[in-house]
């Protein structure tokens, strides 16, 4: 099924929404020319009208003069009638070419300004850690719309490139799976796959928080005394020393030499007989035998 025809007259509803007022020159321009385009008379504003025909000229070359002569009155008025009246003024009888051309010396300086301050706006901006992203985006995708308005149109690959560079470093590894398999996506595809990898991120950075903030809980009493208790079975207790043994009181009266107060071990004599037989003092306890 062929698609249907748009006339004249709806396309040319476009120009009456936007005016030429002195702000608008490349939209409406633009504009200007769609319609011209399916009229199939865009070259009107693309070429001056040709040099009268002599007076011998032939009948087609006066035809096809008189022709151009009636294009550019017709696409005249079709300028005049779609710019403010301060503008219709200036140009009421100024030929269609030479409208054009001295419209584009009065506004393009102008309309170069203002795509120069839309392109440096679309590369500085920038999303900062935490802010949402779609308003991002669709700021971003506002100023190729505009640029697109002024004349300069930005390929889909420029475009998309562009947006990737404004995001921050949380969406680094997006940004690296998107070249390594080599994406080519249009803006709005592109929008809707930066939502999920949003969401993402947005979940990894609550796990994030909740293992770094997670509580430290103190162990309660029961919990110590337990552990204490714990620590007390594991350590083994060392041995007192033992106590040295007594020596006899002074009443106790030693056989060998019938005196008190020690025994054979510290008796001078007892000692001496024993050394004379060549034995030795081996009992330690307070009574003896010989």
């Amino acid at each position: 099924m062929a698609p249907p025809q748009l006339s004249s007259f709806a396309l040319r509803s476009v120009l009456e929404k936007d005016k030429l007022n002195g702000t608008n020159f490349t939209n409406w321009y633009r504009n200007l020319r769609i319609v011209l385009k399916h009229d199939k008379k865009e070259h009107v504003i693309e070429n001056p009208l040709p040099e009268e025909p002599a007076d011998n000229a032939t009948a087609a070359v006066r035809n096809a003069y008189q022709r151009s002569c009636d294009e550019s009155i017709e696409i005249s008025y079709l300028m005049l009638a779609y710019m403010e009246p301060e503008l219709q003024q200036q140009f009421e009888n100024v030929e269609a070419f030479d409208m054009i051309e001295t419209l584009k010396g009065m506004f393009q300086t102008q309309a170069r300004t203002e795509r120069f301050n839309v392109w440096r706006s679309f590369l500085e901006t920038k999303l900062k850690e935490g802010e949402p992203l779609s308003p991002h985006v669709i700021k971003l995708v506002g100023y190729t719309q505009s640029l697109e308005k002024l004349g300069f149109p930005l390929s889909q690959e420029l475009a998309t490139d562009t947006i990737l560079a404004s995001l921050p470093p949380s969406y680094a590894q997006f940004v690296q799976n998107y070249h390594m398999h080599g994406m080519e996506k249009k803006v709005t595809e592109l929008h809707g796959m930066l939502k999920t990898a949003e969401e993402d991120i947005k979940k990894n950075t609550k796990q994030v928080l909740l293992v770094q903030g997670k509580p430290k809980f103190k162990k309660n009493s029961w919990a110590k005394k337990k552990a204490k208790k714990g620590k007390a079975k594991d350590v083994i207790p060392t041995p007192a020393p033992a106590a040295p043994k007594a020596g006899p009181d002074s009443e106790t009266v030693f056989f060998f030499c019938k005196g008190t107060g020690h025994w054979k071990r510290n008796c001078s004599k007892y000692q001496a007989h024993v050394a004379k037989k060549g034995g030795s003092v081996t009992s330690t306890s307070g009574v003896g035998k010989d």
